[in-house]
């Protein structure tokens, strides 16, 4: 396999074709760049940041997410609180979400 994902068939790696769904699901790169940013977040922060996407959805989003390993729910004993944090799996995509920041900043410059 080389260094882009392709194996030597041609076709992509299963790692490299699983991280791509994940990410390419709309809201899911949103979801973790807010936690990244902001740290643990309530339920009603993240439908403030990720403004367009519906309650419905973003739950949705979050227990995939969660399934994933990439962000836990915590509950807190004798509180109504409830957080979504990332998981230690969820933080080590920090370095791809800076280096997409990059790369949006280089490409859409004065477009945006």
């Amino acid at each position: 396999m080389n260094e882009m994902g392709i194996k030597e068939d041609g076709k992509l790696c299963p790692k490299f074709m699983k991280t791509f769904e994940i990410l390419g699901r709309k809201w899911n790169g949103l979801i973790i760049e807010v936690l990244l940013s902001n740290g643990p977040s309530r339920f009603k922060d993240l439908t403030g940041a990720v403004c367009t996407c519906s309650d419905r959805v973003l739950v949705e989003r979050l227990k995939e997410l969660e399934e994933e390993g990439l962000v836990e729910r915590r509950t807190y004993v004798d509180s109504a609180l409830i957080e979504y944090a990332l998981t230690e799996r969820g933080e080590a995509m920090r370095p791809l979400m800076d280096e997409i920041h990059r790369w949006a900043d280089q490409t859409y410059a004065t477009t945006v």
